[in-house]
C-alpha cells in the first residue's frame, strides 16, 4: 500500500483525480443504492464521500459497517458526475472509488444519540458521552477556536514583553471570596493543601521577585455554584501583573489585547480603545448593574425628587427610577401586561407602573391621572422623551431598586429587540467602593482585599469606610464581567489598616497571608494587574448560551463529571493513607 498517499478528509480536490489515496475517519453516513454503496467518511477536518463498485466484494461489507466506527479507505480519486456534486462540502466535486476498506475500531454499542444531529439532546446525556459529543462539528469547532485564541493571546502578551510563568496548583488556603477545594496531605498528617482560586498571591510575589511583566493562562479552582457564564470547579483566565504600574498602565496593555482578539475572531464591530470608563456609582444608576450591556441603548433615570410631593402610595418613601423606551408607544396592551407579569412573578417586584406618551405629550396609563403637569414635563425633560415613547417606573428601597431597574432594562431590551447582536461592546467599570456591608450586616471588602484604597492611609484614617474608593476595575463585555483587576496594596502599614477595618488583626494577616506579608517588607514595588476570563471570552466569541459549550470536559451544573464519575468514592485504604475518616450518615 506504499503507493497510496494519506490525506485528510477535507483536502482531496479535482487536482487529485486519478491518484491513489488513503483516508481514515469515522463513518458518518451510509447510503445503499442497491448494489452501490456510498459512505461519508468524517475526520477532524471534513468529510469525503467514498463509493464501492457495483460488482465489488466490498458492497455487502461496507453497507453493514456500524455508523461512527473508525475505518480506513484505500482507493482512487475520481470526479463526481454533475448530478451528484455536493457544493456544501469542500470535497463535494470528487469521491474515492474504494479498492479496500478496513474497520479499525468497530462500534459495538447502540449510539445514545445521533452525532451532529440537529435535535435537542439532554445535557446530562451529552456530558456522559462527551467523547461522542466532541465529534460534532459545533463542539469540535469550538475547541479549534479555543486553541487558536489561546495561542493568539499568548503571542499578544509576549509581543508586549510579558514573561509566561506557571504558578503552583497545590498551595495554602486563603480567604479570597469563594470556597476552596482542599487536598489532604499524606506526609503531613491533618494538614491540607488548597487548589488556588486564582494565582493572586503568587503573581504579586513575582512582582517582588523582580519579574516585572508576568502572565499565564491560569487554571483557577472555586467551589461555587454554576451559572450560564460560570463553570463550577475549574476555569481559566489570562492572568497578568505589572510592576511599577498604574491603573492606566494596565488599561493600555489589556485594551489592545482584547480588541485585537475579538477583532480577529468575532467578525463583529468591536469597541475601539480606549474603552469607555464608567464609574461604579454611575453604572448602578444608569444601568442598574456593574455589568452593563451597552448594546442595549436604554438608560435608567432617577426621579425620586419629582415624586416627593406627589400623593402616590406605591412610590411613597421609595427611590423612584424610570426607563424611557423610545418609539414603542404602538405596542399592544398585552406587551405592558406581559412586562408587569414578568416583574411580579419572575422578579418578585410589587408591580411595574407604565405610561404611554400621547401626541400632545400627555400621559396614558394606570397612574396617568396622578401625575401633575409640572412633574410630567420634568420627566419628559430628564428622559428626553416625546410622543410615541413609553415610561416604565420602578420604585423600591435603596439596594433593591438598582437591581430591579437593571433587570427591567435588560428584559425591555430583549423584548423590544434593542440589543445590537452585531457588536462587541466593551467598557471599564472603575472607582469601586473599597468596602460594603455584607449579608451579616458587617463591614467587608467589596472587591479584592489586596487592592489599594484611593487616598491611601489618609483615606483609611479620615473617611467613612463606605465612602472610600479603591483602585479596582472590571472589564465588561456585552453584559458579562470579563475581567477584574486592581492596583495592589503593597504597603504593609496600609494593608494592616485596611484589614483592621473588617476585623482582621496584624496577626491574622501574618497567618493567612504570611508570604505576602513577609515579602512586602523586602522592598516591594508598586504593582497592578487584571485577569480576563478565558472561558467567558470563548463564550462570547462563539455565541454560546452556556459556558460548558466551550470547555472540552466540563462539570455539569451540580459540579459532577458524569462521564468519569467524579466526585466518587475511594477505598478505606486511600483514606487511611491521607489520615481522613468519613463519618457515615446514620
Amino acid at each position: 500500500m506504499n503507493e497510496y498517499r494519506t490525506h485528510n478528509c477535507n483536502e482531496i480536490s479535482l487536482e487529485d483525480v486519478g491518484k491513489k489515496v488513503r483516508i481514515a475517519g469515522f463513518v458518518d453516513t451510509i447510503r445503499d443504492l442497491g448494489g452501490v454503496v456510498f459512505l461519508d467518511i468524517r475526520d477532524m477536518y471534513g468529510i469525503t464521500q467514498v463509493v464501492t463498485s457495483a460488482d465489488g466484494e466490498d458492497v455487502d461489507f461496507a453497507s453493514h459497517i456500524p455508523l461512527e466506527s473508525s475505518v480506513t479507505v484505500y482507493g482512487t480519486v475520481r470526479k463526481r458526475s454533475e448530478e451528484t456534486v455536493n457544493l456544501k462540502l469542500k470535497t463535494g466535486k470528487v469521491e474515492i472509488f474504494i479498492e479496500e476498506i478496513k474497520i479499525l475500531g468497530k462500534r459495538t454499542q447502540n449510539l445514545p444519540y445521533e452525532v451532529n444531529s440537529n435535535q435537542e439532546i439532554r445535557e446530562d446525556l451529552r456530558l456522559k458521552y462527551r467523547f461522542l459529543d466532541l465529534r460534532s462539528d459545533k463542539l469540535k469547532n469550538n475547541l479549534i477556536l479555543r486553541a487558536k485564541v489561546l495561542q493568539f493571546l499568548r503571542n499578544e502578551m509576549i509581543k508586549q514583553g510579558f514573561l509566561e510563568v506557571q504558578t503552583p496548583i497545590l498551595t495554602s488556603s486563603s480567604p479570597e471570596g469563594a470556597r476552596d477545594y482542599l487536598v489532604p496531605s499524606r506526609v503531613h498528617k491533618g494538614k491540607f493543601y488548597a487548589l488556588p482560586q486564582a494565582p493572586q498571591q503568587f503573581k504579586q510575589l513575582l512582582m517582588v521577585s523582580g519579574i516585572d511583566k508576568y502572565f499565564q493562562i491560569a487554571p483557577c479552582f472555586r467551589d461555587e455554584d454554576a451559572r450560564a457564564d460560570r463553570a463550577p470547579g475549574e476555569f481559566y483566565q489570562l492572568d497578568m501583573e505589572m510592576a511599577y504600574a498604574t491603573q492606566e498602565d494596565v488599561f493600555s496593555v489589556i485594551e489592545p489585547v482584547m480588541y485585537n482578539t475579538f477583532k480577529e475572531f468575532s467578525g463583529k464591530e468591536v469597541t475601539k480603545y480606549p474603552f469607555p470608563r464608567i464609574k461604579y456609582k454611575d453604572a448602578m444608576l444608569k444601568y442598574g448593574t456593574d455589568k452593563p450591556d451597552l448594546r442595549n441603548p436604554l438608560e435608567i433615570v432617577d426621579v425620586t425628587d419629582v415624586f416627593e410631593n406627589i400623593d402616590l402610595r406605591a412610590f411613597a418613601g421609595k427611590i423612584v427610577r424610570i426607563i424611557s423606551t423610545h418609539n414603542v408607544g404602538d405596542q399592544p396592551r398585552s406587551f405592558f401586561e406581559g412586562m408587569t407579569d414578568y416583574a411580579i412573578k419572575d422578579l418578585k417586584a410589587k408591580g411595574l407602573a407604565w405610561l404611554r406618551i400621547m401626541e400632545d405629550e400627555s400621559f396614558q396609563g394606570p397612574i396617568a391621572k396622578l401625575i401633575p403637569d409640572e412633574a410630567r414635563k420634568e420627566m419628559l425633560k430628564r428622559t428626553n422623551s416625546s410622543s410615541g415613547d413609553c415610561l416604565f417606573f420602578i420604585a423600591e428601597v435603596p439596594g433593591v431598586v438598582e437591581k430591579l431597574a437593571g433587570q427591567i432594562r435588560d428584559e425591555l431590551g430583549r423584548r423590544l429587540g434593542l440589543i445590537d447582536e452585531s457588536k462587541i461592546e466593551f467598557c471599564w467599570i472603575v472607582d469601586f467602593p473599597m468596602y460594603e456591608i455584607n449579608e451579616q450586616g458587617k463591614l467587608d471588602f467589596s472587591h479584592n482585599p489586596f487592592s489599594m484604597p484611593q487616598g491611601g492611609m489618609e483615606a483609611l484614617k479620615q473617611k467613612d469606610p463606605l465612602d472610600i474608593l479603591a483602585y479596582q476595575y472590571d472589564i465588561v463585555c456585552n453584559g458579562i464581567e470579563l475581567a477584574s483587576g486592581a492596583v495592589r496594596n503593597h504597603n504593609i502599614d496600609i494593608m494592616i489598616e485596611a484589614f483592621e477595618k473588617v476585623g482582621y488583626t496584624k496577626q491574622d494577616i501574618e497567618s493567612r497571608f504570611g508570604a505576602l506579608f513577609t515579602a512586602f517588607q523586602f522592598g516591594a514595588p508598586p504593582h497592578a494587574g487584571i485577569a480576563p476570563g478565558f472561558d467567558r471570552m470563548l463564550m462570547i466569541l462563539t455565541g454560546a448560551e452556556n459556558i460548558r459549550e466551550v470547555i472540552a470536559f466540563p462539570l455539569n451544573s451540580k459540579a459532577e463529571d458524569v462521564m468519569m464519575g467524579a466526585p466518587g468514592n475511594v477505598t478505606r485504604e486511600q483514606l487511611r493513607e491521607i489520615h481522613i475518616r468519613v463519618e457515615e450518615d446514620k
